[in-house]
């Protein structure tokens, strides 16, 4: 049998300072994460990461830029994900619209908040995708191709 890894969009959204974060139920308590979800079959990595920020936070998601392609193993479950973080803004907030199963509720931190609760971060990923925002890293939205 063939390995597959799990693929994985994400939202990296500034606004002010302050970062858009989810908090989410798990298996390890109470977590936060970017609005970040895995890619369903016959969608772009852009549907899945509009569509997952709209379910997760009740916003509308616009995409600017790819922030990276991010590999990582979960060390409790071994299960390995490749995660495609995209930048960008959201509007149109939706208070009255359902949240995810899971989903608690969105929260804006600074950087400093997010590395200060790193312990209470669902993955390393969250802090590597905000310093790589930081640092300025950006690629166009052209860089993954749809066929």
């Amino acid at each position: 049998m063939q390995w597959k890894p799990h693929a994985t969009v994400a939202a990296i959204v500034e606004e002010n300072g302050k970062f858009l974060l989810v908090e989410e139920e798990t298996d390890r308590g109470n977590r936060f994460n970017q609005p970040a979800g895995h890619l369903e079959d016959n969608e772009t990595m852009l549907e899945a990461v509009i569509r997952e920020t709209l379910e997760e936070t009740a916003y509308t998601f616009e995409p600017s830029a790819l922030l990276g392609i991010y590999h990582w193993k979960h060390e409790h479950n071994q299960t390995t994900y490749l995660r495609f973080a995209y930048i960008g803004s959201v509007s149109n907030h939706q208070p009255l619209l359902a949240l995810d199963d899971g989903i608690i509720r969105s929260v804006w931190m600074t950087a400093e908040e997010i590395r200060s609760n790193a312990a209470l971060m669902r993955s390393p990923q969250v802090i590597t995708c905000i310093e790589d925002y930081l640092h300025g890293q950006r690629y166009p939205l052209s860089v993954v191709t749809h066929l």
